[in-house]
C-alpha cells in the first residue's frame, strides 16, 4: 500500500494494497448486457456523419491542425480537433478521449507516429457544449441517469464510435489500424465502447472510471462518482441504469490488446474501480501501476516518462 501525504477527509487508497486490488472481481452484469450494447452499436455503425474541417493557420512543426465538427446521435454536434503528420504519410489512426475536465486543445506529444489523431469532445463538454446539458461533471454524470436508454454516457459512447467512422472515412487506409487512448472519463467511455466496435484494434485506458458501480457507490471521492453517490442516497435505484454502464462489466467482453494505467492512490476515481476494469479484461492486456492519479506527487514526472515509453512499445503493432 502506498502512503502519500494528503488533507482529504477519506483515505484515497481505501485501505487496498496492490495485491488486494488485483483480486477485485467485476460485478454481476444484466443478462442482456451484451445484447444492449450490440444493439446500440448496430444503430450507430451505419450512420455516415459528414465532418467539417477547417485548417488552422500556422499549425504545429510536426502536425497540420484542423478544427473538426461532425454530427452524432440525437442531433448533437461534436467538436474537436484533427492532427495529421506533416512529415510522413498517414498509416494509422487514433481516437483520443479526454477527462471530465474536458479538453482545451489537442495533444502533440502522444507516443504514436505516422498517425492521424482525432480528438473529439464528448457531448456536453468543451467544444461540444449544448443547451440542456451541464458541463459541470457533477451534473453531466447525472444527465438522464434515470433513463437507461437515454443516459448521457451512452451518447458519449456513440460520439466515440462515430469519431472512428469519421477517421476511417477521411483516411480509408487506417481501417484495421485504429487505436483508442482514453484518460479518466475517456478511459471509462472507452472501456464501454471497445468490445462492440471491431474497427478498434488496440487501446490504452488511463485511470479509467465507471468500473464496478456497486463498489464505487460505497467509496467516497471528489469526482463525479460522489455526485452519483449523493443521488443514490436521495433517490435510490441508480443501479438500475448503472449496471448497463459499468466499465468493468464491459471489459469482460473486450477481445483486443488493452493497456491500463491504474493508480494506487486516487481521490477522484477510486482505485478499486480502476483495477476492476483491468482485472476483468481478458488477455492480451498489460498493467502499468501509478503511485497516484488526479493529484501531483513526487514521482509523477518520472512515471509519466516511463508510461510513455511503455505505451510506445505497446502501440507499435498498430
Amino acid at each position: 500500500m502506498i502512503s502519500l501525504p494528503h488533507t482529504f477527509h477519506f483515505d484515497p487508497t481505501y485501505g487496498y494494497t496492490l495485491d488486494r486490488l488485483l483480486q477485485i472481481e467485476g460485478p454481476d452484469e444484466p443478462e442482456d448486457f451484451a445484447e444492449f450494447w450490440r444493439a446500440r452499436f448496430e444503430r450507430v455503425r451505419n450512420l455516415a456523419p459528414e465532418p467539417r474541417l477547417v485548417r488552422q493557420a500556422g499549425g504545429h512543426p510536426d502536425y497540420e491542425v484542423y478544427d473538426l465538427t461532425y454530427p452524432s446521435t440525437d442531433g448533437v454536434a461534436i467538436g474537436g480537433w484533427l492532427l495529421t503528420p506533416r512529415h510522413a504519410p498517414v498509416q494509422r489512426g487514433v481516437v483520443v478521449g479526454h477527462g471530465y475536465g474536458g479538453r482545451e486543445g489537442p495533444d502533440f506529444d502522444l507516443p504514436v507516429r505516422d498517425a492521424a489523431l482525432l480528438f473529439p469532445c464528448f457531448r456536453g463538454l468543451s467544444r461540444s457544449r449544448r443547451p440542456g446539458i451541464s458541463d459541470n461533471p457533477a451534473w453531466h454524470v447525472l444527465h438522464d441517469i434515470d433513463k437507461r436508454d437515454r443516459y448521457i454516457l451512452g451518447g458519449c459512447v456513440d460520439d466515440l464510435w462515430l469519431a472512428v467512422t469519421v477517421l476511417i472515412g477521411l483516411f480509408p487506409q487506417t481501417l484495421g489500424h485504429v487505436g483508442y487512448l482514453g484518460l479518466s472519463f475517456g478511459g471509462g467511455i472507452g472501456a464501454l465502447a471497445l468490445p462492440w466496435d471491431e474497427r478498434i484494434r488496440i487501446a490504452h485506458l488511463n485511470v479509467p472510471t465507471f468500473g464496478h458501480a456497486p463498489l464505487r457507490l460505497s467509496l467516497p471521492t471528489l469526482g463525479s462518482g460522489e455526485a452519483v453517490r449523493v443521488f443514490e442516497r436521495r433517490h435510490g435505484r441508480v443501479l438500475d441504469t448503472l449496471r448497463y454502464y459499468d466499465a468493468a462489466s464491459a471489459a469482460r467482453h473486450s477481445r483486443i490488446p488493452v493497456h491500463v494505467a491504474a493508480a494506487l492512490f486516487d481521490p477522484v476515481v477510486a482505485p478499486p474501480g480502476q483495477f476492476a476494469v483491468y482485472n476483468c479484461l481478458p488477455a492480451p492486456k498489460k498493467l502499468f501501476v501509478l503511485d497516484a492519479g488526479h493529484v501531483d506527487y513526487l514521482r509523477r514526472s518520472e512515471q509519466e516518462r516511463e508510461l510513455r515509453s511503455d505505451l510506445d512499445a505497446f502501440l507499435a503493432p498498430l
